[in-house]
């Protein structure tokens, strides 16, 4: 659905558009807090949140998950960054018109 609303030059943009990139609070010396914009679709962020939630769960994905759990990150922290990852995974699949295949099959 987000991905017909517009043209996206890189998954970046699309990232951006669902409000799933990076608020910086840096000034000179001082390293700020870093927050989600959550400037798209509330709903969107949600599925995708669910989504990760769900992969996590799962053997393609528990991998992925436990390793940034192990490096220190909070579990919601890791559920944003598999939700990422998940997005530029469909963002990839739409742009190419290709089937998802998966390393493990």
């Amino acid at each position: 659905m987000a991905f017909i609303r517009g043209e996206f030059k890189s998954s970046d943009a699309y990232i951006a558009f669902i409000g799933m990139d990076l608020r910086i609070s840096d000034s000179g010396e001082k390293t700020g807090r870093r927050r989600l914009t959550k400037r798209g679709c509330s709903e969107i962020r949600r599925l995708l949140h669910n989504a990760s939630m769900s992969a996590s769960r799962t053997a393609a994905w528990k991998e992925t998950y436990e390793h940034h759990r192990n490096k220190g990150k909070a579990t919601t922290e890791a559920l944003v960054i598999l939700s990422r990852k998940l997005a530029r995974i469909a963002y990839a699949l739409l742009k190419s018109e290709k089937a998802y295949v998966s390393k493990t099959a």
